[in-house]
Parts: C-alpha cells; structure tokens; sequence
C-alpha cells in the first residue's frame, strides 16, 4: 500500500511589487512578462509593463516585506504592498551606501529580459581582435531586454546607463539568456522563429543563428555547464542545441500541445518543460526519456482535449536552487510548488493573471510577474535535503547519465543518481 500524500499547504505569501493604476491603463501594454533575480543576488528586475524596467536592491525588497536578508527568512503575517514608481517616472534615491534604484525606459513594450555577470578569464571566442570597446570586469553586472521591436538593450546595473543596442531579429524577442559561466554570451529567442547568439564581450556581435523552429520560439535556457541549450516554442518538440559547435543534439517529443517556458535543474541532470497541455514535465535529457510528468488537471486530459483551449495553460516554470522544487503557473489562478519527489503538489498560492515566475538566488523566496503589471512573492516551502540528495547533485554536475550507468555500483545506487528512482 502506498503512503498517504503530503498534506497541502498554501503558499505564504509575504508581499508585492504594485505599479500606478490609470482608467486608460486597462489594455494590453502593461503585462509583467519577466521577471529576473541577479545571480549574486544584488537586484530584482521586472518589465511592469508600458516600457518601463525596474532594478531595485534585492535587500532593499526583503527588508521592505519584513524579511531577515541574512536568511531570506520571511514573517508572512504582515505582507507588505509597495509602489515602485516614482511621481516623475526616475530613479529613486538610495539612502547612504546601498545600491541604487533605477526605472529604465526601454522605447518598446519589453519581453525579456536577463542578467549576465562577467568572469575575466573567460574570453571573448572572437580570437583576432585584440581590441574591444567594452572591457568588463570582475564586479560587472548587466541587464538585457528583449524589445517588441526585435532590439536588445543592454544596460549597466549599477548605473542604468545603456551599453549596446543590438539589431538583427525581425520580429518580438520573447526571451533572454545568459551563459552562466560568466563568458557574457546571450541567447535570444524570437517570434521571427529563430534563436541569435550574441557575444558581448565581442562588443554585442551576433556569433551564430540556431535555426530549426518552424514557428515562434518561446523561452531558451543554458545547462549550468553552458554547454546545453534547451529551446521551446509554437510547437510540441523540445529542441536541445550543443553550444560548442551550435547544432542541434535532438528534440525531445512527449507534450500534447505548444511548449512555453523551460529550465535546468542546477545540477544539470533534469529538464523542466512546461505546456498548454496542462502538463510539466521532468526529462532526463540525456536520453531523452521521461521522468515525472506534473499534472494540472486531474483527471489527465485526453490528448485532444490537452492540446486545443483549456483553462489549466502552464504559463512558466522554475526550478529551484535546491534542485528538488519545482514551481509552475497556470491559467487557473494558482502557482504551484512542487518537489521532485511526489507527483501532487507541496502547496499552492492563488495569483490572477500569472504570466512567469522565478526563484530568488537562495531559492527561498519565489516571484511571479502577472498581467496588469505587478509582481506577488511568496516564501517557498521549506525542508532539510537530505546528504544523499546533495552528494547526487555533487556527482551530476560533472557526470552525465550514461557516465553514471558505466560505474560499477549497484543497481539501486544508480537508479537514484539517474533520478528513475526520485
């Protein structure tokens, strides 16, 4: 007899970011449709719509919603509802010491956007120019937004000041990415049905077009390696490109209708993909094989009904930093977080209008972007993982499945490192 499910918990919400109401603001223009946390934590950005892009100190956000920054530890009695623009649109000014704020007008309604940060040693793969316009540092930090016009700005964190304008897509650039090895190489993924790799420490100069989606092209992620990157889009396939050579490894088939958002777990072991089939599901990318499949509507919808209109849309979905939650957003008004480990969800929050979401640096603490602008945040289910857990994590950054299914170990050691037993 199988054990009783979790019990279910609701979501503990503990604040949100709000943006100005006017009567002609009812109309399309004003979608949160990204929402991003810098790697080292430092900032939040969110496009809160008719434009504009806010970076606010991350600190400044926890200790604004009663939050202890030390632990990211969240007192979920006192929500808190803040306004972040200004009367005249600026940069509000930051007490003594602490980072700044910025409000960025991009000229265009904005899509994506992304933070990169810069490693020195890692070098531009444009070898035969000696001299760059842009020499970025240890402590840079950048923000890229992807524009309905096709442009891509990217911008300094630290001082709002825009940096390169890059022209090339033709149509709306609905995602960003950055390398995470600090190599500052972007990826954008467009309406005008291809992926462009961008080098900015080459100046912003265009390296590669991936070409393959027959239609527009949703969200992209890099594997924590930056050696994978995964594409989805207007149709049921998941495309997975090697990023040493830029070709295409191969597409993963297994959702009922067009695939919206995806990410890598932070080992690299799983990929999350999320649909309009009601459905996330959990791949070992490595061999293209399905391992959890998270569904939204119960009973599991026939693959006719889960692939025309139904009100349960996954929307976005994020993987958190301890590599055993997983949180979604659907078109039913909920988010919900999930663990690796069960197939019903941990606990669930009512949000109207979702559109994206993202977990914060440390995971605790998850943001999610909605239709009319603004941006709710809960603090994330929490528990102990276990030393298995992370010595399996430990072990799949640097192995792949079929490395680990070549060890000499016992069977049931190696199906939990390769997540069949989760």
């Amino acid at each position: 007899m199988s054990p009783p499910p979790p019990p279910l918990y609701n979501g503990m919400f503990i604040g949100e970011l709000l943006v100005p109401v006017a009567p002609f603001d009812q109309k399309s223009g004003r979608e949160a449709w990204t929402v991003a946390f810098a790697p080292n934590g430092s900032y939040f950005a969110w496009s809160q719509g008719h434009r504009i892009v806010r970076l606010i100190p991350w600190t400044k956000c926890l200790n604004s919603f009663s939050v202890d920054h030390g632990e990211e530890d969240t007192n979920a009695l006192s929500p808190r509802h803040l306004s972040r623009q200004s009367s005249n649109g600026g940069q509000v000014v930051p007490a003594a010491g602490q980072p700044p704020e910025h409000t960025i007008d991009c000229g265009d309604i904005v899509w994506g956007l992304a933070f990169g940060s810069s490693v020195p040693e890692k070098h531009s793969r444009c070898v035969n120019i000696e001299w760059h316009r842009f020499k970025f540092g240890q402590d840079q930090l950048l923000l890229a937004t992807g524009l309905n016009n096709g442009r891509i700005k990217i911008w300094d964190v630290y001082t709002g000041k825009l940096l390169l304008n890059l022209m090339d897509h033709t149509d709306v650039v609905r995602d960003l990415t950055f390398a995470p090895d600090g190599s500052l190489m972007l990826v954008s993924a467009s309406r005008d049905k291809t992926l462009r790799v961008w080098d900015l420490k080459d100046d912003g100069n265009m390296v590669k077009v991936l070409r393959g989606h027959q239609n527009w092209v949703y969200c992209s992620s890099f594997s924590p390696d930056s050696s994978i990157l995964c594409s989805v889009g207007a149709g049921k396939s998941v495309f997975l490109w090697n990023m040493d050579k830029f070709t295409l490894i191969r597409k993963l088939e297994g959702h009922h209708h067009d695939v919206v958002s995806c990410e890598f777990s932070p080992d690299g072991a799983l990929l999350a993909t999320a649909s309009y089939d009601t459905r996330v599901i959990v791949w070992d990318h490595h061999k293209a094989t399905i391992l959890l499949e998270l569904g939204h509507l119960f009973p599991p919808p026939s693959p006719i009904f889960a692939g025309g209109a139904n009100d349960r849309w996954v929307r976005s979905v994020s993987f958190c930093p301890d590599g055993r939650h997983i949180a979604s957003v659907t078109d039913d008004r909920l988010v919900r977080f999930w663990s690796i480990e069960e197939r019903a969800p941990l606990a669930i929050a009512s949000v109207s209008n979702g559109l994206c979401c993202a977990f914060s640096a440390q995971g605790s603490v998850l943001a999610a972007g909605t239709r009319d602008g603004s941006v709710h945040f809960w603090e994330c289910p929490r528990s102990i993982a276990s030393l298995q857990h992370m010595c399996r994590m430990a072990l799949r950054r640097v192995m792949s499945t079929q490395q680990v299914e070549a060890l000499a170990i016992p069977a049931l050691l190696c199906d939990y490192l390769t997540y069949k037993v989760i």
